[in-house]
C-alpha cells in the first residue's frame, strides 16, 4: 500500500516524538515535584524518570493519535495519569495545587528553550541554521507546548486545572467536579467542537506570536 507523503503526514511525523517528549517532562514535573513536596507514589512506580517509554500510555498516546490523524479529528492524546497521593502534603490543598501546576508550567519553559533555540538559529548563518526543516520542528515545539500549558490549565477535568480550581475552592460541588471522570472526557470533546475552541485556539496563536516576536529582535 502506497502512502502519500503530503504536508499533513510531514507535520504529524514531527508531531509525536515531540509530543512524546513533552509529555514526559510534563509528567516528569508532576511527579519530581510531588516527591520534592513528600509524596514518592509516582518515584515508586518509575514515574520520576524523563524516558517517554514510562509515561506513554499504548491508547491514549498512541492508538488516539493515529486514529485522529486518518479520520482528520482534532489531533488529541494523552500519557498515563501520574499518581499522586494528597495525604503525603503536608498542606494538602496548596502542595496539590503546585503539583498539578508543575506539569504546564514545564511546558511552558519548554517553549521558552525552543524559543531560545529559534533566536540562535534565526540569528546565526549556517548551514544547519538555514534548514528549512529543522526551523519547522523547533517553531512546532513552540505551539505544541504552550497549546500543553493552556490546554492542561483548563478547569476541565481530568485536566491539571480542574485539580488547582479544587484545591483553591474546596468544597463539595467541586469535589463533584472533580469526580466527573469519563463525562469529563465528553465536555473536551464538546468544548473542542464548540465555538469556544475557536477563541482557545487563538489565544494559544496570541501567546506563541508573542514568543515569536524574540526571533525578530
Amino acid at each position: 500500500m502506497d502512502i502519500e507523503v503530503t504536508d499533513r503526514l510531514i507535520s504529524f511525523l514531527i508531531f509525536l516524538p515531540l509530543f512524546f517528549v513533552s509529555l514526559a517532562i510534563h509528567d516528569f514535573a508532576h511527579a519530581f515535584t510531588a516527591f520534592k513536596y513528600g509524596d514518592s507514589t509516582a518515584k515508586n512506580e518509575g514515574r520520576l524518570t524523563l524516558n517517554p517509554i514510562k509515561h506513554i500510555d499504548l491508547f491514549g498516546s498512541i492508538i488516539v493519535p493515529v486514529m485522529s490523524f486518518f479520520s482528520g479529528f482534532a489531533l488529541i492524546g494523552w500519557a498515563k495519569p501520574v499518581p499522586v497521593d494528597r495525604r503525603n502534603f503536608k498542606n494538602i490543598y496548596r502542595d496539590d495545587a503546585v503539583v498539578s501546576f508543575a506539569g504546564p508550567l514545564s511546558n511552558f519553559l519548554l517553549a521558552l528553550l525552543f524559543t531560545f533555540v529559534l533566536v540562535i538559529l534565526v540569528n546565526t548563518s549556517t548551514e544547519l541554521t538555514k534548514n528549512n526543516m529543522l526551523l519547522s520542528v523547533v517553531t512546532y515545539g513552540i505551539y505544541l507546548n504552550i497549546f500543553l500549558f493552556l490546554f492542561n490549565l483548563l478547569p476541565i477535568p481530568p485536566l491539571d486545572g480542574s485539580h488547582i480550581l479544587f484545591d483553591m475552592f474546596p468544597n463539595k460541588l467541586t469535589a463533584k467536579y472533580l469526580g466527573l471522570g469519563i463525562y469529563g472526557g465528553l465536555i473536551l470533546i464538546l468544548f473542542i467542537y464548540s465555538p469556544l475552541w475557536t477563541y482557545f485556539s487563538q489565544l494559544i496563536s496570541f501567546v506563541v506570536s508573542l514568543l515569536l516576536k524574540f526571533t525578530q529582535l
